[in-house]
């Protein structure tokens, strides 16, 4: 079979279980981008990013055969990829087991100010947030996780994370308060 950039997923699956490296190629240049984008929430820079994508796609072509069409495939590459950004957090981040902060108040950020931030220059000033409120705050605000639960995912106290809400919270309205159109400054 012969594959390119317009072969469909079911084909490029199939090439991906026979192991051929043209079906890897295209299956990972279809979904660069938006898989990207899982990546950037939990990263400093775009080299992380990437690296996180490519050690994502080592686990998809290595567990394609797993691939059940129930879901939509890029459903569970995606569920790959968010799971290898959460292990490269663990990995990469050390967090205080717990962390004796007064309760902070919740920081609310105008719905205004968010509306007029374009996306990249969104993932721009989240990228700019520490590493630990980074994550914590990509996890619940933006995948929906509650405290208990990114608690868990990254072995630490439930009062941490919001702990790190509250800071990225503050971080993220700071920046607002000095949003420019053309050009965000953190």
């Amino acid at each position: 079979m012969h594959y390119s950039e317009k072969s469909t997923d079911e084909d490029l699956i199939q090439g991906c279980l026979q192991k051929h490296r043209l079906a890897q190629k295209y299956l990972y240049q279809k979904y660069y981008g938006r898989m990207l984008g899982i990546g950037m929430r939990y990263t400093a820079n775009r080299a992380e990013a990437e690296d996180i994508l490519n050690r994502a796609f080592l686990k998809v072509f290595n567990a394609i055969v797993q691939y059940k069409p129930t879901g939509t495939l890029s459903g569970w590459i995606a569920k790959i990829v968010f799971n290898t950004a959460i292990d490269y957090v663990r990995r990469h981040t050390k967090y205080h087991a717990v962390m004796d902060f007064q309760q902070e108040k919740e920081v609310n950020i105008s719905a205004a100010a968010i509306d007029q931030l374009y996306a990249e220059d969104l993932y721009q000033a989240i990228q700019k947030l520490p590493g630990t409120s980074r994550t914590v705050f990509s996890l619940y605000v933006i995948d929906g996780y509650k405290h208990r639960e990114i608690a868990e995912m990254l072995n630490i106290n439930s009062n941490t994370s919001k702990w790190h809400l509250a800071n990225a919270k503050k971080f993220l309205q700071e920046a607002l308060k000095n949003y420019d159109r053309s050009k965000i400054a953190l």
